[in-house]
């Protein structure tokens, strides 16, 4: 009993204790767990403005609100290409000594999940209106805005972004709405999020209670396609809107589009594969459908989808030609 009469060993042994038992519960176990799970060939390592973004991420609780991780169930698919797995967090690291933060995975999705955001949607200018006015993009949206992330000024210098906010949101603001840098950097991290492909023969998991896929074949009869509706929600919606009318001064309307409406087909695949920046008064659109590896049967569904609603009367276009236009573009970026 004299040894609990003796502070200094008594707390020494306890103090012995905590740490062996540390060593044994947690750090051997998260070394040895390192040592296992190695990021994937290529993995993106952040650049200082996108480690500043993640900062920025954290400290607004975006965390909260999104998800980082794709699950294996099938309707997990809209948010990434494969299930997530421990080598997509194999090389993140705490964003600084003092933080203890190193995944994002988050609990709850009350937005969508992020992990492959930036592959979804890539575009520099939709995502800095989002996070003005995310009900600018989003009608229905419950996302808060981030107004103090962006400036109003009388004229903007050379290295300023303006942000393309239709009149409807300005609420009464003359000057030019400009992205901060904290915004600029926000927006990097958001698109540095993509999903890393699997090494070459590695294949991924599959996903879990698969719904059968709707098709449709073209009002000529021609071979069912996948669901021109379904991959323009997802590819195209959030800019264009689901009403195809776009967003006045900052995405241009599908409805009535000469583009759509017209006969050449090759600029229509063109914009979809390439993308498209012709007119000041718009965003630019990045290349979704390289982005997105779209086939040629899945970009023929969305231009005939496009060409047959809000009023649009084109007629429709087949896989074939599709593909022909696909594969010159293709053999062109090679020989360039």
């Amino acid at each position: 009993m004299e040894f609990f009469n003796q502070h200094t060993k008594l707390f020494g042994v306890a103090l012995s204790l905590f740490l062996f038992l540390t060593l044994i519960v947690a750090i051997l176990p998260a070394w040895n767990n390192q040592q296992s799970n190695k990021p994937l060939p290529g993995a993106h390592i952040l650049t200082a403005d996108e480690m500043e973004g993640k900062k920025i991420y954290i400290a607004n609780g975006c965390v909260a609100c999104h998800s980082q991780q794709v699950r294996n169930v099938d309707m997990d698919k809209v948010f990434g290409d494969r299930p997530s797995i421990a080598a997509d967090y194999a090389g993140i690291g705490r964003p600084d000594l003092w933080s203890n933060t190193a995944t994002l995975m988050g609990t709850e999705r009350t937005g969508p999940d992020l992990i492959n955001i930036g592959r979804r949607q890539p575009s520099m200018a939709w995502h800095l209106l989002h996070l003005y006015q995310p009900r600018a993009v989003v009608e229905q949206s419950i996302m808060p805005a981030y107004p103090w992330l962006f400036e109003v000024r009388e004229k903007t210098g050379p290295d300023d972004v303006e942000v393309a906010v239709p009149e409807k949101y300005r609420s009464g603001i003359t000057g030019k709405i400009v992205a901060t840098k904290a915004a600029l950097q926000l927006v990097a991290y958001l698109q540095s999020l993509k999903q890393q492909a699997l090494p070459d023969g590695s294949r991924p998991a599959e996903f879990l209670y698969k719904k059968e896929k709707t098709i449709s074949a073209d009002n000529n009869g021609n071979p069912a396609l996948p669901d021109g509706a379904q991959l323009y929600t997802q590819n195209c919606q959030s800019c264009h809107q689901a009403n195809g009318e776009g967003l006045p001064g900052a995405f241009p309307p599908l409805k009535g589009s000469p583009v759509v409406n017209g006969d050449d087909v090759e600029l229509f695949v063109n914009i979809i594969m390439r993308g498209y920046d012709p007119r000041p008064e718009y965003a630019s659109m990045p290349a979704i459908g390289s982005i997105n590896g779209l086939t040629p049967e899945e970009v023929a569904a969305i231009i005939n989808h496009e060409r047959s609603s809000w009023g649009n009367q084109a007629g429709p276009v087949s896989p074939d030609e599709v593909k022909k236009i696909m594969d010159f573009i293709l053999l062109t970026e090679k020989s360039n």
